[in-house]
């Protein structure tokens, strides 16, 4: 069974309960994406979502936001239901999605500004913080095109942090960039997270990275995707590079792995095993 927290109606940040989602394809048939799903995020947790492509993580991540609906089940956040987008809610995907034609201190207020908050002083105050908060001080008039792939992503995390979310989700956020960048965003985000101890959701496909970030890492089966397990890290913090070498640290990357290449070799087995279509 899954080591799942409980998920009680007076428990945790983020509560997400039997949620289920069946898209309706093009030829009117039905395809499951995601199998009844329990998981409870607490306050101030970085919570790591690993499985297969296509296994629903980045659905999940899209109903916690508020972008789509359950087909089944319930997310509540803060004992609310979840019924839209929320300020209290902040979303970085794969790519910084910045505004090519406005300047990076303008695309850091955007939620602001969509949303209507006042006075917009104060958020672009708040703005200006944020980005020396990720290291861009000095850049606030610069345009995306004058920035590093690295640099955008900072960007995109400081315009997530602008509203005072409690919960930030990260779908692949450093999958686009070079190693060594990304290992430099790893230690950029885990600072971050020490000084703002905001909740975190983050998907990934590397394994070290999400044993390195993590309270906790999710493992979600194939599709369509349910949690198979939940993997404590017990390493202590702060974390740095250094870890990587540390024989707890391959352990529970080896753990982890196994557990996704015994599911793969099972779900082989059963796609062999069905029998061919006349």
């Amino acid at each position: 069974m899954p080591k799942e927290l409980s998920t009680g109606k007076s428990e945790g940040l983020l509560v997400v309960e039997a949620v289920e989602k069946t898209y309706r394809t093009l030829g009117d048939s039905l395809v499951t994406a995601l199998a009844p799903t329990n998981l409870t995020i607490q306050p101030g947790e970085f919570v790591g979502i690993v499985g297969p492509s296509g296994c629903g993580k980045t659905t999940l991540l899209n109903i916690v936001a508020g972008l789509i609906a359950p087909s089944v089940g319930e997310i509540r956040f803060q004992g609310r239901p979840i019924d839209g987008p929320s300020r209290e809610i902040g979303m970085i995907f794969q790519r910084p999605v910045l505004l090519p034609w406005k300047r990076i201190i303008d695309n850091v207020m955007l939620p602001a500004i969509v949303m209507g908050l006042k006075p917009r002083e104060t958020f672009r105050q708040r703005a200006l913080s944020m980005l020396k908060m990720v290291g861009l001080e000095g850049f606030e008039n610069a345009y995306p095109r004058e920035l590093s792939g690295g640099m955008q992503q900072r960007a995109a995390i400081a315009r997530a942090l602008l509203c005072e979310s409690s919960l930030l989700l990260m779908d692949e956020p450093f999958a686009a960039l070079d190693a060594l960048t990304r290992e430099e965003m790893n230690m950029e985000l885990l600072r971050i997270w020490s000084e703002t101890r905001k909740a975190v959701v983050f998907i990934t496909h590397n394994i070290p990275e999400a044993v390195l970030l993590c309270d906790r890492v999710v493992v979600m089966t194939a599709r369509p995707g349910k949690v198979r397990e939940i993997i404590p890290i017990d390493l202590a913090r702060p974390r740095s590079l250094s870890l990587l070498g540390d024989p707890r640290f391959g352990a529970l990357t080896d753990q982890i792995r196994s557990l996704l290449t015994r599911m793969n070799h099972a779900e082989g087995r059963a796609r062999t095993a069905q029998p061919a279509l006349k």
